[in-house]
Formats: structure tokens, sequence, C-alpha cells
């Protein structure tokens, strides 16, 4: 299937490993000109690398911090100057601690606001105006299914997501008229770096092995495995499309079936 997205310009934040490198990949397999986002100037270096290597795609390594207005506006400037008007934004970045609400201080309530919402309002309200311009334009904002299932070991998480939700909607039915949809997508358990820290610390608090924690997650999954990053990749890369212009304002679960709502 032809996705309709080469040429087209994609900027992925938290694309230095896990689900973003992997978005940041497919996308660039589809012949899209991806520029790729870390605070980190050395793995988001090798990490465009590679992406570049395997698919022989326009790859633009950019060191910003998502939490910095200044440092956002001028990865936007220099993604516009190397290739042009952005057309696909995919809001990434990495997830907050794993707390509970006693265990918390006021400063990782404001850490993880900036990091997991208003990073995601920042680089929305930088890239819509020339997606309004041209009246086209995908938002796609990551988030967890920790937004639609609270967890009491995620809370940090599973307050600021949400409001990522509800940004995503609100977006959606304001710049529809403009050829612009806004989506968002609620990863599960997915092997990543993400996901080793999580069970090393669950392993920790509950004085088990790390192989007993993945175990009680698949054990949870009716797939009965993790989620592959690529696997995120394609559903990214679909919603990025001109086959997916209908759809608009969604939250989209990749669980396995974990999440049993209706």
């Amino acid at each position: 299937m032809d996705l309709g997205i080469k040429g087209r310009t994609a900027l992925v934040a938290g694309a230095s490993a896990g689900i973003g490198k992997a978005i940041a990949m497919v996308l660039s397999e589809e012949g899209a000109k991806v520029a790729v986002l870390s605070r980190d100037k050395e793995r988001i270096t090798a990490a465009a690398k590679d992406v570049a290597n395997k698919t022989a795609g326009e790859v633009l390594p950019v060191v910003c911090d998502v939490t910095n207005r200044k440092r956002i506006d001028a990865a936007i400037a220099k993604i516009n100057s190397r290739f042009g008007v952005i057309d696909i934004l995919v809001c990434n970045a990495g997830g907050p601690p794993m707390r509970r609400f006693e265990q918390m201080v006021d400063g990782d309530w404001d850490a993880a606001y900036n990091l997991n919402l208003k990073s995601t309002i920042r680089l929305c309200a930088a890239v819509i105006p020339a997606m309004k311009k041209q009246k086209w334009g995908r938002i796609i904002n990551i988030t967890s299914i920790a937004a639609i299932q609270a967890s009491e070991t995620l809370i940090l998480s599973s307050t600021m997501r949400p409001g990522v939700h509800g940004l995503t909607k609100s977006l959606s039915n304001e710049f529809a008229q403009y050829g612009i949809t806004v989506n968002t997508i609620c990863p599960g358990y997915t092997n990543t770096e993400r996901l080793v820290g999580l069970a090393a610390a669950t392993a920790k608090a509950n004085g088990v092995k790390p192989d007993r924690v993945y175990d009680g997650w698949t054990q949870n999954i009716p797939a009965g495995r993790l989620a592959k990053p690529e696997e995120l990749g394609y559903l990214a890369a679909f919603l990025a499309s001109e086959k997916a212009a209908y759809i608009n304002g969604v939250a989209l679960n990749i669980d396995g079936g974990f999440i049993k709502t209706i």
C-alpha cells in the first residue's frame, strides 16, 4: 500500500531509541524526510545514522530538550531550513518515574507536566500555523495505556497523559477544517529500554526477579507477549498517511488486548 507520504517532512520527538526510533524508521522507509529529536547528542546522532543506513532515507538529528520552548523553536527553524514545512508531527517523550502518590515531592509533578503534557502543547503550537496554511497535517501524540487504565505505581503518567488526550480531541475538532488530523496512540507493554527499567524497579519493590515481573505482565495480555516497537511504527505511519484522512480525534490502544474496556 502506498501511504502517500513520500517526500513529506516528519518530526519525531524522543527518537533516540525505543518507540520514537521505531516510528522514525518506518516513516523513513515510507519515503518521508525525518527529523529526529532527543536531548542526548550522542544517542540521537547514532540513531539518525542507523535509520538512514537502514532506509537510505534523509534523516536529520536535532538535539532538543522538548521541555524548553526556546529550544523547540530553534529545532523547528533548523528542520524548516533543511527540509521545509513540517507535515507530520509525532509527540513522544520518555515516561515519568514509577512512584506511588506518597513517594512524590512537589517537583515531581512539575517535571512530569513539563515533559509529558506541556511539551506536547508546545510542539503542536509550533507546527500548526504552517499546517493550516498548507491545509494538510498529521499530529500523532504518543501516550500510554496508563492514560486509559490508571496505575497507582505510574500515577504521574496516569495524571498527565489524559491531558494529552483532551488536547488531542480539542485540536482535532478545531483544525479538521484545515486538513489536519490529530490522534493519540496508547502503547501497552512494549519491549523497550523504558520497560526494562520499569521491570527492574517493580522487581526491586516486590523482592522478586525481573523475569517474574515480565511473566506477570504477559499473563495479563491476551496476545501473550510484549509489543515490538516496530508495530507501533506501522500504526503511526498509517495515521500519518493520506489513507487515514478520516481518522481524527481518536485514541488507539496497541496493547495486545490488555485493556478490557469496551
